[in-house]
Order: structure tokens, then C-alpha cells, then sequence
């Protein structure tokens, strides 16, 4: 070996370095919206059990309490430590509640993924006022409100990640009128960056993931009757058609891009939106 090759070679991070700092052991992960909308995998479920495979103890927070415990089963099942918490997000008092329990359970909060979301379809003059208000308080103010939990405390400790899901609704016209989820969407994500930059110098990073079209239960709940009449399989296509790719994402994509964010990988990363959708917003640049 060269000497100037050996030089090089010591300065770097060791494999083993490089490795480690993917890793979540000792991390406490609070996951926001970790339930699912029918059987399957949805983002938050997938990105539970991802943080767990990777080392972390998992704080499984949903309004659905049989859909949280079949996510922390899926964590326990593998071997991995999680805790069910039920709570609406959106309630100062519920909030307070989740997280004196995640902290009771594990101790304090490492990473918040921040992984809610509702919509309705509508534009400004469908939409009613009470709708409106609510998907600003689930969407929004429940982000506020988590913020408020964790900043503090990691700011004390010297880091922290907060991680929030977005939506290319936020960055797009998706074909139809979902004003009110869209808008909510977008200020998720400049809320993050704000928080970003505020906390910077305190060790906090934070990040938003923007999924594109995802193959996830929402879709047979929600989303397909907004591109097919024919049925699930039609609409799963026609979303497919959309993409560069030639198919819709998986919640798994998403979650592998979440695991890097939370990760100390992207130690250098904060403020920023990751685009997870296949080219779909590119194609439309």
C-alpha cells in the first residue's frame, strides 16, 4: 500500500464507524401517527418497526388503539422494545399524557416523527370552517404541540431529531381539490425548517420527508375513488401511470429514507426535504 493511499485510509471513518452511525441502539423514538388505516403497512407502522430493527425503543402513539398495538406486536414479535400510547395529538392535555408516559416508559425522547395527517376533499368554497379547523389542528398544531414536549429537553442535552412527514400535496396540484390537507401540508414542512434553523446551534437537526404516491391502506380507505370508479386495482394503476417509475412507492421507501434522517448518517443534514415520490414532482418541475 502507498503511503499517501495508508494516510488517506486512517483519516477516514472506520467501516465499522460508518456502520454504527446508521444505527438507532439507545435511541427513543416517539412516532406520531404510528397506527395504520386498514391491514398492511402503512408509513408510521413501517417506520416503527424500522426504527426498532435498527436498535431504537419505539413510543407507538395513536388514536387507534388496535391499530397501535398491532405495531408495537409487529416490533415486539422481531424482539424489539415498543410501548402503545393512545391519544388524540391534537390536545394539549392527551399531549402532555403521551409523553410523560413514552418518558416514564424509556426515558427522554431522542427523535419525534411526526407522521399525522387528515384531509377532506374541497376547495375554498366547499370546504366547512369546522373541517378546515380540524385538519389545521391535526395537521399543524399537533406538530406545535409535540414540538413543545421535545425541543426543550434536547435542546438541554445537546441533540435531538425531529423528522415530519409532508406530502408532494404541499409542493403540488394533485389532480383534485384537497385544499385544506394541502396548505397543512406545506406548513409542515416550513414549520420544520423553522425549527431547523432556531435549533441548529443546539444540536437539534430537523427534517421533513415528502412522500410522493404511496401504495399504503390509506389508499382502498381514502384516496382511490379520486382516480378510479372501476375499483382498487384500476386506481392503484392509474396512480402507478403517474409515476417515472412505473409504480407507486412502498412504505418501506419511505421508512428506509426516515431511518437515515433520525440516523447520526445524516448528522449533517437538517432543514431540508427529502422527496421521496419516484420522479413524480420532477416531472412536473
Amino acid at each position: 500500500m502507498l503511503p499517501e493511499t495508508r494516510r488517506l485510509l486512517e483519516s477516514a471513518p472506520s467501516p465499522a464507524a460508518a456502520a454504527a452511525a446508521s444505527r438507532l441502539d439507545g435511541r427513543v423514538v416517539f412516532v406520531a401517527g404510528a397506527g395504520s388505516a386498514g391491514p398492511g403497512w402503512s408509513i408510521g407502522r413501517a417506520c416503527s418497526v424500522t426504527y426498532a430493527r435498527l436498535g431504537a425503543a419505539v413510543c407507538v402513539v395513536d388514536r387507534d388503539r388496535e391499530s397501535a398495538e398491532q405495531t408495537s406486536a409487529c416490533i415486539e414479535a422481531e424482539g424489539g422494545r415498543a410501548i402503545t400510547l393512545v391519544g388524540d395529538v391534537a390536545d394539549p392535555e392527551d399531549v402532555r399524557r403521551l409523553f410523560a408516559e413514552a418518558r416514564a416508559a424509556f426515558g427522554p425522547i431522542d427523535a419525534l416523527h411526526h407522521n399525522v395527517g387528515i384531509g377532506k376533499v374541497g376547495g375554498p368554497c366547499d370546504i366547512a370552517l369546522d373541517d378546515w379547523d380540524r385538519i389545521n389542528d391535526v395537521n399543524v398544531r399537533s406538530l406545535l404541540l409535540a414540538s413543545r414536549e421535545v425541543l426543550p429537553e434536547m435542546a438541554e442535552r445537546g441533540r435531538g431529531a425531529v423528522l415530519a412527514i409532508s406530502s408532494v400535496a404541499g409542493m403540488r396540484y394533485v389532480g383534485y381539490p384537497h385544499l385544506a390537507y394541502s396548505v397543512t401540508k406545506a406548513a409542515v414542512a416550513h414549520f420544520t425548517r423553522m425549527i431547523a434553523l432556531q435549533y441548529a446551534a443546539r444540536g437539534i437537526r430537523a427534517n421533513t420527508i415528502v412522500p410522493g404516491l404511496i401504495d399504503t391502506p390509506r389508499i382502498a380507505q381514502t384516496v382511490a375513488k379520486m382516480f378510479s370508479s372501476e375499483g382498487l386495482d384500476e386506481a392503484r394503476a392509474a396512480r402507478d401511470r403517474q409515476v417515472p417509475t412505473g409504480r407507486m412507492g412502498s412504505a418501506w421507501d419511505v421508512a428506509n429514507a426516515a431511518a437515515f434522517l433520525v440516523s447520526d448518517a445524516a448528522a449533517y443534514v437538517t432543514g431540508t426535504e427529502l422527496v421521496v415520490d419516484g420522479g413524480l414532482t420532477a416531472k412536473f418541475a
